[in-house]
């Protein structure tokens, strides 16, 4: 076995799931924390109107790095799956397609964000007064869209044969580069939301060197071979099959989002900030419970590629226990803590008081939303997108379009809105189960 490479067919699954997760949680923290920073950053030396500018455009970009993260995805499936059959043919050609599928969508969104980008902001009900800034900076960070797209793929691509840390290391180090240039950009240059915007692209193009090094060197049989390749039409199709539904499933969220953002805009400036700087603690929650979420469907993956039907469900239930314990950790502590939280973006006490608003409520909906987002990975690693997102989409999208036109048109209050969280998780995540349950008794091995 490589170097690099985790045996997920054989051994302990309580044990291997928790050594390919820990690297993940490390790598999507460390996302997190350059996040904060990058906001933490242009809040002190920019004003509260710069943190408002750049949460205004939280799920837009989410949008479209969603889309992205959802397409590579189909190549982590495919690979774990093939690697699972020991089919050294197949790995190698899912690997070359989904490079050359993953940094298509990446060229073909940094143009189409740039071109919609202040529409949609207006659209959104962003605030006159923090408009301006929002689309400079949303601008700016889709340029690193396309390194976005290579990252992604090679962190799938990797980590469906279990080298987890490597994306790590070679996130880190674009990490420690971005938190310089934001300093140099916002408090040195003062080019304030323009600046932080520039240092994460840079960074990101970082990022996806130091991995498509990694992928062209290989881990075993898995590697990106661009000699002598063609583009298979089965591959891509199958590609497009598993990944675009996935990518949809995280463009739904994000256009649910949206609406939700809309509705915080309508508050005051203070609000807007409040809860922008809030989000941050989502994205801490979701980032850590999503290295579980990765771990289920790669062991899922290659366990129903070797055809080891009691593995999947072994596997299933494990990453679901691992994230149902962090995400009850997490939110008790994020609800101890919230306010020394919210004092890394702002000292202005208005902001943190908006933001302990959203936090409360989410600190205690975190563990909801793990039966929703692990059972989806669950059914993708079986290779089954299609069903969970018009599951979705109807639990999520729908439910929560319904909830804004009438509990929050109602009481028009920030808890009123938040709360639609929690239950839209509870509808999705009933409906994703007995989904699951259902095409796993029909696997045949």
């Amino acid at each position: 076995m490589a170097k690099y490479e985790l045996d997920l067919v054989n051994g302990s699954i309580f044990k291997n799931i928790f050594i390919f997760s820990i690297p993940l949680i490390f790598s999507n923290i460390l996302q997190s924390l350059f996040n904060i920073v990058d906001v933490s950053i242009v809040g002190h030396f920019a004003g509260a109107y710069a943190i408002g500018a750049v949460g205004s455009t939280t799920q837009f970009i989410w949008f479209f790095t969603g889309l992205i993260s959802g397409i590579a995805s189909a190549g982590n499936v495919m690979v774990a799956y093939y690697v699972g059959a020991k089919s050294k043919k197949d790995v190698e050609q899912v690997v070359f397609n989904s490079f050359i599928v993953c940094i298509t969508t990446g060229i073909f969104l940094m143009f189409l964000g740039s071109l919609i980008s202040k529409p949609v902001l207006i659209l959104m009900k962003t605030k006159s007064e923090l408009i301006s800034d929002a689309t400079i900076y949303f601008r700016i960070y889709m340029l690193g869209l396309p390194a976005v797209a290579i990252y992604n793929f090679g962190n799938c691509v990797l980590s469906a044969v279990g080298d987890t840390k490597r994306p790590v290391i070679y996130l880190s180090i674009a990490g420690i580069l971005n938190i310089i240039l934001d300093f140099v950009t916002v408090y040195f240059l003062k080019w304030g939301v323009a600046g932080v915007a520039f240092a994460s692209s840079f960074a990101q193009w970082v990022s996806a060197f130091l991995i498509l090094i990694a992928t062209l060197k290989g881990v075993g049989d898995v590697k990106l071979i661009l000699k002598n390749q063609t583009l298979s039409r089965e591959k891509i199709l199958r590609i497009v099959k598993i990944g675009l539904p996935a990518g949809l499933q995280c463009c739904i969220f994000s256009v649910a989002n949206m609406f939700i953002q809309s509705c915080v805009n309508s508050f005051d400036a203070f609000t807007v900030s409040g809860c922008a700087a809030a989000d941050k603690a989502d994205g801490i929650a979701y980032n850590i419970l999503f290295a579980f979420y990765a771990a289920g469907a790669a062991f899922i993956g290659q366990n129903y590629g070797a055809k080891k039907k009691d593995r999947i469900i072994k596997s299933y239930l494990i990453s679901i226990g691992y994230a149902l314990f962090f995400a009850i950790l997490y939110g008790i502590l994020i609800f101890v803590f919230g306010p020394q939280f919210l004092s890394i973006f702002t000292k202005d006490i208005n902001v943190i008081d908006a933001g302990m608003t959203r936090l409360k409520i989410m600190a205690f909906s975190y563990w909801i939303s793990v039966f929703m987002d692990g059972t989806i990975s669950a059914s993708r690693g079986l290779g089954k997108t299609s069903v969970p997102t018009v599951i979705v989409i109807l639990g999520s999208c729908v439910f929560r379009l319904i909830w804004i036109y009438t509990v929050f048109a109602l009481v028009k209050t920030i808890p009123s809105l938040f709360l639609l969280y929690p239950f839209s998780w509870i509808v999705t995540a009933t409906a994703e189960i007995i989904y699951f349950v259902k095409i796993y008794r029909k696997i045949e091995m």
